[in-house]
């Protein structure tokens, strides 16, 4: 499905009722090359169908990571954090954790390997999440009891459990953006929704009430959120979360991780931002650092290991071929090589759930966010197919836009 166009494929998968939708956006450095996309409909609780738009407002799920990245390194340039010092007196609740091992015992954090805030946005702090890791799942079993029906909990009780490595030995995806988050917020002193409002949303224009953390309030926004309809009344973001939104649901609080609902339109004005490096969300050196491998010699085993062998390895590696060689920024993928006629070496890319994908490709010029709202049951397959088409058919569209300039010109 990937050689096949965006319409063609999204079209199919509309007529055969394995999508309800789809927004997509993409954009070059310059903004004179535009692609902007919306498909299909949604049906809201009075049962009333509308057109998909592009200011309906998406739940972003793990695309979360990539925004509460940008505010901590905010604080960074504001000089209340830094990318390499410890961490312990923001986060205790955390850095108090012990080290679970593969072989099952228990040992302290080691006095030289702190945790620091660049491993918790690159995954490389041993935070993983424990339905990753078998035998922190295991321990989670034995030692703690099952939330209960209907209550809540914050960051600090979601994750209260060992660390999967010592920090910085090794690579898990895991909740180190909602660590991140948490620091944000007790370093400021403002939540983290209210964070994002002043630093990422007004310089780039986006409505404040565009941009929300779960739950989304306001009853004409909600009116816009792509999944409050009849599947998905409490609009926990079950589509694009393989038919569970227990992980909204049980959230207390702003979850960097997971927890923010923003539309298709307004972020790509995020991605190409930090494409273009046009200084409105970042300085340029703080996005050179985004840019830049965070998997060092500690962690690379490691992170080959999980990337060649773990169960979810396809999942991690976002559409990447498993041959090309990959490391890992704060808060994405990062390619180490060219792939002919596709991603340039340094495209940072990642998602959320099972049904939103991004990637900014700056030796190309181009971003871009593709983002299928699935019908449910969701066919896994079928949407993984329609993400790669995206990913791949926009550099064709881009390419052939750039012979149209050249021909013109």
């Amino acid at each position: 499905m990937a050689d096949q166009t965006i319409e063609t494929a999204y079209g199919t998968a509309l007529a055969s009722g394995a999508l309800r939708g789809a927004v997509i956006c993409a954009s070059n450095t310059t903004g004179d090359f535009t692609y902007n996309l919306a498909l299909g409909s949604r049906t809201l609780l009075s049962g009333e169908t509308r057109p998909q738009q592009l200011d309906d407002i998406l739940y972003l799920a793990s695309a979360t990571k990539l925004i509460t990245t940008i505010c901590a390194l905010q604080c960074v340039e504001d000089g209340l954090l830094t990318l390499t010092g410890d961490v312990s007196r923001f986060i205790p609740e955390l850095t108090r954790q012990p080290v679970l091992t593969e072989s099952g015992t228990l040992e302290p954090i080691a006095a030289d390997h702190p945790i620091t805030l660049e491993q918790l946005l690159a995954h490389t702090s041993g935070a993983a999440y424990d339905f990753l890791v078998p035998r922190l799942m295991q321990w989670r079993k034995e030692n703690q009891a099952p939330l209960a029906e209907g209550a809540t909990r914050p960051v600090e009780e979601a994750f209260a459990y060992p660390l999967a490595f010592q920090p910085g030995t090794g690579w898990m995806y895991g909740a180190g953006l909602d660590w991140a988050g948490r620091i944000v917020e007790r370093v400021t002193g403002m939540t983290l929704g209210e964070f994002v409002q002043k630093r990422v949303c007004a310089p780039l224009g986006i409505a404040a009430d565009d941009a929300q953390f779960y739950p989304v309030k306001g009853d004409a926004v909600r009116e816009r959120l792509v999944d409050l309809n009849p599947d998905d009344p409490k609009g926990l973001g079950l589509a694009v979360l393989n038919g569970t939104g227990e992980v909204n649901k049980r959230s207390r609080g702003h979850f960097g991780g997971h927890g923010l609902f923003m539309t298709g339109r307004d972020y790509i004005k995020v991605l190409r931002s930090l494409l273009a490096n046009d200084g409105k969300l970042l300085r340029p050196e703080t996005v050179e650092e985004m840019f830049r491998n965070r998997i060092g010699p500690e962690a690379e085993a490691g992170h080959r290991a999980t990337m060649e062998g773990h169960p979810a390895a396809d999942f991690f590696r976002v559409g990447v071929d498993p041959r090309t060689k990959v490391g890992y920024g704060l808060s994405g993928l990062l390619t180490l090589e060219d792939v002919e006629g596709w991603y340039g070496e340094g495209t940072l890319t990642w998602g959320g759930g099972m049904t939103f994908a991004w990637f900014i490709d700056r030796k190309n010029g181009l971003c871009g966010l593709g983002a299928p709202q699935a019908s449910l049951p969701v066919d896994v397959g079928v949407v993984t197919e329609l993400k790669q088409t995206f990913r791949h058919d926009i550099y064709r569209k881009f390419a052939d836009w750039k012979k149209e300039q050249q021909q013109e010109s």
